[in-house]
């Protein structure tokens, strides 16, 4: 016969094991179901991205072209887009697939989310260029409509990402873009500005930027053949293979819109003693660090002086408006200079000299 003391601890260890499994909400099973359904929704959710690029570059979507995608086998695909299809959010004939507006409009509303969360990124964190696409990949599939209307506003309804794709709005409607080239597909001896670095493989995007790309870039192409692509950005020379420069987009610049590519004067060259006029801050200084440099005043015209420098040699002080702010060397690389101040930028330089 069975010890009472040991049938009761059994029992309440097979009641502590069953609660913990099937507790309503919180038990082991139901995290299991609810991370297996958001899971499916992911893959559904990147699926219908996926179709929504294809129709917006003319390709045509197919089951092998989203497990290629989604990195998943054949077979599971299959089974997604009979999923899919049931909740009418495609239509499936042959081999051919088609969203249906309702399809079109969920998947509208991730790209959006996507977008969004890239600018937010780029503007208001600290986050580097090359994650920003992975970390909006998690979080997109997380922002409800009206959360990303409020993200929307809190950025002031921006119609482009920092790689400059277009951000579908609320209702779906997306900026049609001027007319772009790739670099390879560029005029030479034509000045151009990108507006696009295709974020996707991250391989290549990491590539670019360490070229030292970005969007605002006036760029002069000289030289395209089959094994490479030669031009100039910034006052800095680059060569890319054709495949590289493919993900870069130009538009035409005409010429009474030309702007000076380089190479500009940064603030690190300036000697001590001497004075220079800010003319601009670079496009690779983003976020917290760019904010910090306009609450200091570093605005296009502001006089900066060269004071002090540390005994190591950086980083340096520059009087900005009146007070000493320490700046590293690579902060001072991000703004831009010029050395030939206009009159009453020399008379400023000689009232702060006086004072």
């Amino acid at each position: 016969m069975i010890d009472p003391l040991i049938a009761l601890i059994i029992t309440a260890i097979v009641a502590a094991v069953g609660l913990w499994l099937f507790w309503p909400d919180k038990g082991l099973f139901w995290r299991w179901q609810r991370a297996r359904q958001m899971t499916r929704r992911v893959l559904i959710e990147d699926a219908l991205k996926h179709m929504y690029d294809c129709e917006y570059h003319g390709r045509v979507p197919t089951v092998q072209s989203i497990a290629g995608a989604l990195n998943s086998s054949v077979n599971e695909v299959a089974d997604l887009v009979t999923d899919m299809q049931a909740h009418e959010l495609i239509t499936f004939e042959g081999d051919r697939l088609e969203l249906t507006p309702q399809g079109r409009d969920y998947a509208l509303h991730v790209i959006r989310a996507h977008r969004l969360w890239e600018r937010y990124l780029a503007d208001k964190t600290g986050y580097a260029a090359a994650d920003w696409h992975s970390q909006s990949e998690r979080r997109e599939h997380h922002l409800s409509r009206a959360e990303a209307d409020a993200l929307a506003r809190e950025l002031g309804h921006p119609r482009f990402d920092p790689h400059g794709d277009p951000i579908p709005t609320a209702s779906g409607d997306l900026v049609a873009p001027e007319e772009r080239f790739s670099l390879p597909n560029f005029p030479p001896n034509q000045y151009g500005q990108i507006v696009h670095l295709e974020d996707e493989p991250e391989t290549v995007y990491a590539q670019l930027l360490a070229e030292g790309l970005h969007l605002g870039m006036t760029v002069l192409v000289t030289e395209i053949t089959p094994q490479r692509v030669r031009f100039w950005a910034d006052g800095d020379e680059h060569i890319l293979a054709p495949m590289l420069a493919a993900n870069v987009s130009v538009v035409a610049i005409h010429p009474e819109e030309e702007i000076e590519t380089g190479p500009y004067e940064s603030l690190s060259q300036l000697k001590l003693g001497q004075s220079a006029k800010v003319t601009g801050i670079s496009h690779l200084c983003r976020g917290a660090e760019r904010r910090r440099f306009l609450d200091l005043g570093i605005l296009p015209g502001t006089i900066i002086k060269a004071e002090m420098v540390s005994p190591s040699g950086d980083p340096t002080a520059y009087r900005i408006r009146g007070a000493l702010i320490g700046l590293r060397k690579e902060q001072a690389d991000l703004i831009y200079i010029t050395s030939e101040l206009e009159p009453e930028a020399q008379q400023v330089r000689k009232m702060e000299a006086i004072i």
